[in-house]
């Protein structure tokens, strides 16, 4: 297994850390492990803690080392929240072979060109989108290598972030013993999974329904035109039902996933189940219909502020409809409540991959395909760095030999 065939993408969310490991064989991908853990250190979204959200990435990158038999090294992170911004730009060079031939350097010259723009002190560039190609005035062109020209354009959008929130993120994974070979839009890694070409193009919003965040993206003429994040998702759903059955939030959040239903008509009064109340040694009863009584009315509220948002965005209504993933919509009803709260077609996304079919690892899968295809083979990419290091078949690690061991120690005086 050579490290060209590895890549792992590590999502951090909310409520759980998924570190998903890919394997590409002749530029298909196949899921070869993953690994999850209840997430610590991070309130919606946001990274609060670096200690406890650096054992929670531990303890899903062992799990998914454990299922294949692999050290991983290197990961590709997805990043994700209301810092996130997009900006369009142009970049213009001239071609440098002798032949006009395009080649890979010049497309890195005019990707360097696209970053010149100004940026506020405190916020960064975390990656360029090429939206289209111009060679000598021809425009539309998305890959422009071995064309023949003089002049090589690129109409490009930026993704800025916050200098902080970038950094503290990155301290994380560092910090957890991983290299970070790249940062990903989480929108735009699933978007590249979950969208189709035409869907795409005619204009379609993809909503990522977190446990603490919920972020949508506005897909239009085959680009991402706009982004933004909601401070809301599964965890209000959990707070509900604590407040309304008088119960601790573990104890709701299993409750909400194991009868957990959106749509009162759609429960079933004769499912019940007994729950441990706060201030009381006795457990007392409830049904299914109880539960959805509490869900519905928050489930109707997150569509209806969703809506809202992709209205403040400046779009009204897109062909293309409603695009769900995330955790939560995995909730029984949560469909039939969006399509009447959003006036529109939805469907629900989910990655066709064997051990990863739930919308939650839709972002994960996404950046796996999103670095197979655009990342790993640019030097801005760092996709040719050693992802894992295949352990030897008595199941140690191969040690390097006293000469390379001599050649690492002398390398850091150097």
């Amino acid at each position: 297994m050579s490290s060209n065939d590895i890549i792992v993408s590590l999502d951090i969310g909310t409520s759980k850390v998924r570190a998903i490991i890919g394997e590409v064989v002749n530029g298909a991908i196949n899921i070869i492990g993953v690994g999850s853990a209840d997430s610590q250190g991070i309130r919606k979204g946001a990274i609060v803690d670096i200690d406890q959200t650096v054992q929670s990435i531990r303890s899903a990158v062992d799990h998914a080392e454990r299922m294949v038999g692999i050290q991983i090294s290197d990961v590709y992170v997805g990043i994700s929240g209301n810092h996130i911004a997009l900006q369009s730009s142009h970049g213009v060079v001239a071609v440098s072979n002798e032949d006009r031939e395009i080649g890979d350097e010049d497309i890195e010259r005019v990707i360097q060109a696209a970053k010149v723009i100004p940026l506020a002190p405190e916020r960064e560039i975390i990656g360029v989108v090429p939206n289209q190609y111009v060679v000598d005035g021809t425009d539309q062109i998305y890959d422009p290598r071995s064309m023949i020209g003089v002049r090589l354009e690129v109409e490009a959008t930026i993704v800025t972030g916050t200098k902080t929130a970038i950094h503290n993120l990155l301290r994380v994974v560092e910090k957890s013993g991983l290299r970070v070979s790249g940062l990903i839009l989480m929108s735009l890694a699933a978007g590249h999974l979950a969208l189709s070409k035409d869907e795409k193009a005619m204009g379609t919003v993809l909503v990522d329904i977190g446990a603490g965040a919920t972020t949508i993206a506005v897909f239009d003429e085959n680009h991402l035109v706009a982004t933004s994040t909601l401070p809301i998702g599964g965890e209000y759903i959990t707070n509900d039902i604590a407040y309304g059955l008088r119960t601790q939030a573990d104890i709701a959040e299993k409750i909400k996933l194991k009868f957990g239903c959106a749509v009162v008509e759609h429960a079933a009064s004769d499912q019940v189940f007994k729950v441990n109340r706060i201030g009381s040694n006795v457990d007392k009863e409830f049904s299914q219909v109880d539960l959805a009584n509490i869900i519905e009315p928050r489930v109707q509220e997150i569509f209806h502020l969703i809506r809202m948002e992709v209205q403040r965005l400046g779009f009204s209504e897109l062909p293309g409809g409603y695009v769900l993933t995330g955790g939560t919509v995995s909730m029984p009803g949560m469909l039939a409540i969006a399509q009447v709260e959003l006036a529109s077609s939805v469907r629900i996304a989910v990655p066709d991959f064997i051990g990863v079919r739930d919308p939650a690892y839709t972002s994960g899968v996404g950046i796996i395909q999103y670095a197979s295809k655009y990342l790993r083979n640019s030097k801005s990419g760092s996709g040719a760095k050693r992802t894992v290091s295949k352990k030897a078949s008595s199941g140690q690690e191969q040690k390097p030999s006293a000469m390379e061991r001599f050649k690492n120690w002398l390398s850091e005086f150097i």
